[in-house]
Order: C-alpha cells, then sequence, then structure tokens
C-alpha cells in the first residue's frame, strides 16, 4: 500500500475552496495566489489517488469521494488546533490578561459571584468583560475580540468555536397590565399577530429571533424590550428571569404559552475559539460555571 504524503496545507486549501465555494474565493480567504490553491489541491488528489472535485461545471463541485475526504479533512485540521492551541497553554504557562463577553440576558447575579470570586483567585489577572445580544458573543470570540464567551444558543455558531452547554432557560410572554392581551390568560397565536411584537436581535444585525407576528420590531436588548412592554409598545418573549427581575416584576404580566409552537427552551453556554489554549484562568472559569449553573 503506498504511502499517503499529504500536508496540512493541503488540507485547509481543500476545506477552505469547499467552504468558499471556489477556488478563487479559498485563494483570497487564504491571502495566497490562486495558482497555490490549485496546485495543492491537485497535489492532494494525486497523493489521494482520486478526484476531490468535479471541474466540469463552471464551478468546483465535490465528488462523492471528495465529499467523504471533506469530512475528514475538516476533522483532522480542527485535531490541529487543538494540538497547536494545547502547545501554546503549556509553553506561555497563565493569562495575564482575560476578556470575556457576556450576554446581557444572562443572570448577571450569578456572574457578579464570579467575579467576586475570579478577584480573589487572581488578583493580578487583568479581566475585561464586555456585553452584547445575541450573535455579538460569538463574533466577539470568533474575530479575537474576546477570550471567552457566554451566550443563549439559538443560532449556528461559526466552525472556529467550541460550544459547552451550562444551563437551559425558558422563555416567557410578556405583556404591560393595560395591554389587551393581559385579559386572555392563554392566548393562542391568532391573539398574538393582533399586537405588536418585540424581538430580540444582536447590535450587528446578524442574528435575529424568528417573529411571529407579521407586525414587530426588533431590539438588541431584552431588558429595553421589556421596558417597552412595560410601556405597553408590544408583547415579548423573554427569558424567565429577565421578566422575573425585581425592578419591573410588579408591572409585567406573564402569560401562558402552552399555545405557542415555538420553541421555548433556550440553551445557555460557554463559547471559545477551537484554536485558542485553556490557560488556568479559563480552566477556571469553566469550572466555576458549571458547578454555578
Amino acid at each position: 500500500m503506498n504511502k499517503v504524503n499529504w500536508t496540512i496545507d493541503q488540507l485547509e486549501a481543500f476545506v477552505c475552496a469547499v467552504q468558499q465555494g471556489s477556488f478563487s474565493a479559498a485563494a483570497r480567504h487564504l491571502g495566497k495566489a490562486q495558482s497555490r490553491v490549485s496546485t495543492a489541491i491537485n497535489n492532494l488528489e494525486v497523493d489521494l489517488g482520486f478526484e476531490l472535485f468535479d471541474r466540469s461545471a463552471r464551478l468546483p463541485v465535490l465528488t462523492a469521494a471528495g465529499e467523504e475526504m471533506y469530512i475528514e479533512a475538516r476533522a483532522v485540521l480542527a485535531q490541529c488546533e487543538r494540538m497547536s492551541a494545547r502547545a501554546m497553554t503549556v509553553s506561555s504557562g497563565q493569562e495575564a490578561t482575560f476578556t470575556i463577553a457576556i450576554d446581557e440576558a444572562v443572570p448577571i447575579t450569578a456572574f457578579e459571584s464570579l467575579f467576586t470570586s475570579i478577584s480573589v483567585t487572581h488578583p493580578f489577572l487583568k479581566l475585561t468583560v464586555i456585553n452584547g445580544s445575541q450573535q455579538d458573543i460569538a463574533q466577539w470570540v470568533a474575530t479575537e475580540k474576546a477570550d471567552l464567551g457566554v451566550l443563549f444558543h439559538q443560532d449556528t455558531l461559526p466552525e472556529s468555536l467550541e460550544f459547552t452547554s451550562i444551563g437551559q432557560f425558558k422563555h416567557a410572554l410578556i405583556v404591560s397590565r393595560d395591554h389587551p392581551l393581559a385579559g386572555i390568560p392563554v392566548p393562542k397565536v391568532t391573539d398574538l399577530i393582533q399586537y405588536r411584537q418585540l424581538v430580540i436581535r444582536d447590535r450587528m444585525g446578524v442574528g435575529k429571533a424568528t417573529p411571529i407576528s407579521s407586525n414587530y420590531w426588533h431590539i438588541d436588548s431584552y431588558y429595553l424590550i421589556s421596558s417597552m412592554v412595560i410601556r405597553g409598545i408590544g408583547w415579548a418573549l423573554v427569558p424567565e428571569h429577565v421578566a422575573q427581575e425585581e425592578w419591573y416584576v410588579d408591572e409585567l404580566v406573564e402569560l401562558s404559552t402552552e399555545e405557542i409552537p415555538e420553541p421555548l427552551m433556550v440553551e445557555m453556554g460557554v463559547v471559545k475559539r477551537r484554536d485558542k489554549g485553556v490557560g488556568r484562568v479559563m480552566d477556571w472559569l469553566y469550572s466555576e460555571m458549571a458547578q454555578i449553573f
């Protein structure tokens, strides 16, 4: 049996070409000449002994064998990223600075105690905390603006990230006490669509929750949504712990969601880049959050 002499660069060119849709797009994404990407993929095909792409169309299309190899290539590259990350962690030791991005709707009281603990256990750490909504968190971690993200997982995450679940929360249906829906304890969808819905979205406009009503506003904060609900501007679905915040819980009415077909459970978790090592601070944060939630 002949030895296969493929390289990581070849696999990277192959996977990028599939994800970007063409060799030229892959070259732009990788910052390389198109000829280098084409040559890398051609050499990979020679080393493997079969074609990965059908080149008869305007754009290359994966062959059946290519589809199988794409799955394997992605797995190999992911493992290489983990190995590099582990090596960097071993050589660098503990982090001197750390940035954590948190969805503004997570249970903040739990994180206040977490930050109190980290101030004691890591007294010399320079910590930065930033807040966002929905996909903001994932994008900040993916682009290395943050080392770790805590978010509600509702949308597809970038492939460069790893997600670890730490808990689930249910959405509550809220209206103001003076809203027409307040008199309908178990509203049907036909009742809800008659009124404006306030729907969460991230600040970049990438991630948006799917509205139930055709009459809706997009807002980037569950807390601002709740304040608008109090003023009778519309109804909304928000995490239960947000609806039960003490400073406005008495001004809201929580209605039954049993007639709503949408999935109302939302998963909260932690995201990190796959290619980033787990240093002492990150490892400590994972352990603490697992205990808290």
